[in-house]
């Protein structure tokens, strides 16, 4: 009704009249209400109709429409479809226009005004989105949901701020403007301090990510400002209908007509701190250091792979820099519903390395383990639950992609005349953005789970092998790189448990699970479970003494 003043009834009844009137008889009925005729894909009746014509279901002879935008507004989707129906003998009519393809003037009738539609639907769509941009311009919301600190006011389109929000933007401006916190630590501390976010969605979390930290100190909009054109759909060079998003760094920034959150200072040293840590970060430092147990390492807490930090500290005698290396939870876990993880303790280094080293010593020194090497080891690691978690992981994958194209394809035949276009668009867009989200991290867990099948699978490691490896075990390790020690430690250790602290003797690991069936256990007192075939144990214990730590 919107594009030709007429609803689908009366489009309907228009050609059950004609119909009437030449003595045609209504074999079936196609109706993709609120299609775009951008494109035949997303039509799924027109499709079906294409389909019903080649399969001769009904031999039919002529196809009515009423008028030729509603057959289609892409040029050359209307020249192929209507190739297509004419090589089964089926005609086109477009009642209103009075075209009829089977005669000698219908099919260049057809041409020219099939592209002076797709003229007119790109007219339409710059018109509209060059009133968005004058929208923005005045200073005016464009639409979608107000972001985070705001609410809407839709009928001025302009944006009131939201007290009890707004308190929460400018702490995080705050935090990360004048201490050295960023993003993953200004989330933790709003978790961790009862903050909590509305959910505007099902899928979403209450919960403050990194993502939305990020997303809100890179918002001009708390600033005073509208900003149109930071997001742009870019057409997939030599394709068709396939469209992405890009990022673009010249786009329009307005004053907006609502109230800055924060000043143009504190945005302005936002602005250059963002710039600086807002780019993929290099070792500058200690370039031939790897934090050798860093992932297989598990926090005693939530269980997450601890990651490896440094602290550079300055001897004021000399001025000479020295590094010192940590193990430590980043806190990103969530146990339950209402609490992180709060392991806090930095785990040296030197020490924690040292202690998995000796733990392997004292085992290639058992006679037990050597006989137990020869006999278990003589097939390569076992990667059958790797290979399955894989399987599950490309699996999600393939449903999120899915889920993705299916939201562009929706995208792509948005309305631009419909009255709700701006808020569904955005409401899509977000929800894109969601999914990309879950693409990328997707992508990050299969590309894991690849690199220790590889780990694990790249060399064939025989019983002979791994046995002279581990009998020359002191001799070569202490020979390898950091880099090679990590590789080792990955390739024969699934992971480390720890206490959440130290015992009298100065124990704090709790448990070794190696990538064969050999198990150390901390809290049996220092003791080696040999697994063979039958699921029987052979235990032994390790003769090693542990000096307690103070640190």
């Amino acid at each position: 009704m919107q594009v030709d003043g007429y609803s689908l009834d009366a489009q309907k009844d228009r050609l059950v009249k004609f119909a009437e009137f030449q003595g045609m008889e209504i074999i079936r009925e196609y109706c993709d209400a609120g299609k775009s005729g951008k494109s035949i894909i997303g039509r799924p009746q027109f499709q079906k109709m294409l389909q019903d014509v080649a399969d001769d279901r009904d031999g039919v002879s002529y196809i009515l429409v009423f008028k030729l935008s509603r057959f289609g507004r892409n040029a050359a989707d209307v020249l192929n479809s209507l190739q297509y129906i004419q090589d089964y003998g089926v005609n086109l009519i477009c009642v209103e226009d009075g075209i009829d393809s089977s005669k000698d003037s219908g099919k260049l009738t057809i041409t020219v005004l099939s592209a002076v539609a797709e003229i007119e639907r790109e007219n339409i769509l710059v018109q509209t989105m060059e009133g968005r941009r004058q929208k923005a311009r005045e200073g005016k919301w464009n639409g979608g949901q107000a972001p985070f600190g705001y609410f809407l006011d839709s009928k001025n389109s302009t944006l009131i701020v939201n007290p009890e929000e707004a308190e929460i933007v400018r702490l995080i401006f705050e935090k990360f403007v004048h201490t050295d916190m960023g993003a993953d630590f200004i989330s933790k501390y709003l978790n961790q301090h009862g903050y909590s976010k509305k959910k505007l969605r099902e899928q979403e979390v209450n919960y403050f990510t990194r993502s939305t930290i990020l997303k809100i100190l890179d918002n001009p909009v708390y600033a005073g400002k509208i900003a149109y054109g930071k997001n742009a759909t870019e057409k997939v060079k030599g394709t068709r209908d396939q469209y992405r998003r890009v990022k673009k760094d010249d786009y329009l920034l307005a004053e907006g007509l609502h109230e800055a959150v924060i000043d143009q200072e504190t945005w302005e040293a936002a602005r250059s701190k963002r710039r600086v840590t807002g780019v993929k970060w290099n070792k500058t430092h200690s370039l031939d250091h790897e934090h050798i147990l860093s992932g297989i390492l598990k926090c005693p807490v939530c269980g997450s792979g601890m990651a490896g930090t440094v602290r550079r500290r300055k001897n004021k005698k000399t001025g000479e820099y020295k590094d010192d290396f940590y193990y430590r939870c980043q806190h990103r876990k969530k146990i339950d519903e209402d609490h992180f993880c709060d392991f806090k303790p930095s785990l040296n280094q030197d020490e924690l390395n040292g202690e998995v080293v000796q733990i392997i010593r004292d085992m290639v020194a058992m006679e037990k383990f050597r006989d137990f090497i020869q006999d278990k080891l003589h097939e390569k690691v076992d990667v059958s639950a790797l290979e399955e978690e894989r399987e599950l992981v490309k699996g999600e994958l393939v449903q999120v992609m899915g889920a993705k194209k299916k939201l562009v394809l929706m995208l792509d035949k948005l309305d631009v005349n419909d009255r709700h276009y701006e808020r569904k668009y955005q409401d899509m867009q977000e929800r894109l953005d969601n999914l990309y989200d879950r693409i990328s991290g997707l992508e990050e867990m299969l590309a894991d789970v690849e690199a220790k099948i590889s780990a694990s699978c790249g060399e064939q490691i025989t019983g002979k092998q791994v046995y002279q490896f581990l009998l020359e075990f002191d001799k070569i390790y202490r020979k390898m790189t950091d880099l090679e020690k990590k590789e080792f430690m990955r390739t024969f250790i699934k992971a480390i448990e720890l206490y959440p602290e130290r015992d009298d003797s100065g124990r704090i690991i709790k448990q070794i699970s190696f990538k064969f069936p050999v198990y150390y256990n901390g809290c049996e007192g220092d003791t080696i479970r040999l697994l063979n075939e039958n699921t029987v144990e052979t235990v032994v214990k390790l003769c090693r003494k542990i000096k307690a730590s103070g640190k």
